[in-house]
């Protein structure tokens, strides 16, 4: 699922206010696997359970958001750090 470009030229990161990309390829695959081995979990301390269909990362590659059902989840409590994972995506 892609987002139309001007859609993606207004999202931003709630928290720190940067742009959003979309997070796609090898990158969400790396992010499935580790969210399959249990090993990730939301801002809010709440494990990832789903793989994800779809994601928006931040520009400087701190913060990932789930697209679900075409729409950006954009809560901070629901932005996953990219911290936990062993290798940057």
């Amino acid at each position: 699922m892609s987002l139309p470009d001007h859609l993606l030229d207004i999202l931003c990161c709630p928290f720190s206010h940067e742009p959003l990309l979309p997070l796609t390829g090898r990158r969400l695959k790396k992010l499935n696997q580790a969210i399959a081995a249990g090993d990730i979990q939301y801002v809010d301390h709440e494990p990832v359970s789903e793989p994800l269909k779809a994601a928006l990362i931040t520009r400087d590659q701190k913060v990932i958001y789930p697209i679900e059902d075409g729409i950006p989840v954009l809560l901070a409590e629901r932005g996953i750090g990219t911290t936990q994972l062993s290798e940057p995506l």
